[in-house]
């Protein structure tokens, strides 16, 4: 029996704007409700109400939605209220595992590439970092447009789970990235205000203020362990190769997903700590979905459910 109908249940539309009208009064009374809250809003009813293909896509796109919300909503509760911020022992860290000496001095990576640094290295970055996201989600939407639903739910799924996880690191053990270290010092200082750092020789170089209007937006600069930065095109690969993916596919991921690494460092953003903590938040989510949580009969119900509601 086909299980889709053409038109939501009257169950199923009251379920959507039952969770709606509380995304709203929540995101509203302890985020502020901002113009991309209701633009994602008002995508997902008119995907949801406008018919029976776009209906799928809404609920397929659900995973991604979540972990929209989930990120937003850490301003609820800052992670910085749960644990005290680590900024001087994650440099001093650094510094023991990865420091490189300059002229008898002992710099972290950061320190050294903010000293030797180029505008092809600066233009390159600048391009693997706006890849980060916009690149695994571009692909995840193309296997669900090529009707490989299967693999389209397992990747946004792992993907959402990489990131509940890192955002759990970020609640165990708030930290500064290395440009709050090099300057303001060591001491944490609330409300400091997101930072370019090293991308903003990115936004000289093409005239536009790119990075200074994303890293702007940024309300807790206390959030940069693990380097979920890192963990995204380890997500996107991983897949590429499941799906056996043409090798053009798998190596162009192959290079970004190196690119967003070095970028890291690079830039400023992220320790070498904070990359390979992201790498092993992927490869911890990939392994809990794929090798634990598949293999729960409740969750194995859930997701087949779940992929023949989408399912072409």
């Amino acid at each position: 029996m086909e299980m889709f109908k053409p038109f939501p249940s009257r169950r199923e539309s009251l379920t959507v704007a039952g969770a709606v009208c509380v995304f709203i009064v929540i995101t509203a009374a302890f985020v502020g409700l901002r113009p991309e809250h209701l633009l994602m809003v008002s995508v997902f009813l008119v995907l949801f109400f406008a018919g029976k293909p776009t209906r799928k896509l809404a609920v397929g796109l659900l995973p991604f939605f979540i972990f929209g919300i989930s990120y937003d909503w850490m301003r609820v509760y800052p992670n910085y209220e749960a644990n005290p911020i680590d900024v001087k022992s994650l440099y001093d860290f650094e510094k023991s595992l990865f420091g490189i000496n300059e002229n008898g001095t002992l710099l972290i990576p950061c320190e050294y590439f903010a000293l030797h640094h180029s505008a092809v290295a600066d233009f390159f970055a600048g391009f693997f970092y706006l890849c980060w996201v916009p690149v695994p989600i571009a692909f995840g939407l193309w296997l669900y447009i090529k009707k490989d639903r299967r693999l389209y739910l397992r990747f946004s799924m792992v993907f959402l789970l990489v990131n509940l996880i890192g955002f759990m690191g970020y609640y165990i053990h708030p930290a500064a990235p290395p440009w709050y270290a090099i300057n303001y010092g060591f001491e944490a200082i609330l409300n400091t205000p997101g930072n370019t750092a090293a991308l903003g020789r990115f936004d000289e170089l093409i005239g536009l203020p790119i990075f200074d209007s994303l890293y702007s937006r940024n309300s807790n600069v206390f959030a940069a362990v693990p380097s979920l930065h890192a963990a995204y095109m380890v997500v996107a690969f991983y897949y590429a190769v499941v799906k056996r993916s043409h090798p053009a596919i798998i190596i162009t991921f192959a290079i970004l997903m190196c690119g967003i690494w070095f970028t890291a460092v690079y830039s400023s953003h992220h320790y070498i700590i904070d990359v390979l903590l992201g790498i092993t938040c992927a490869l911890l989510g990939i392994l809990l979905f794929e090798k634990v949580l598949m293999k729960i009969n409740g969750f194995e119900r859930f997701f087949r459910r779940y992929y023949n509601y989408i399912k072409a």
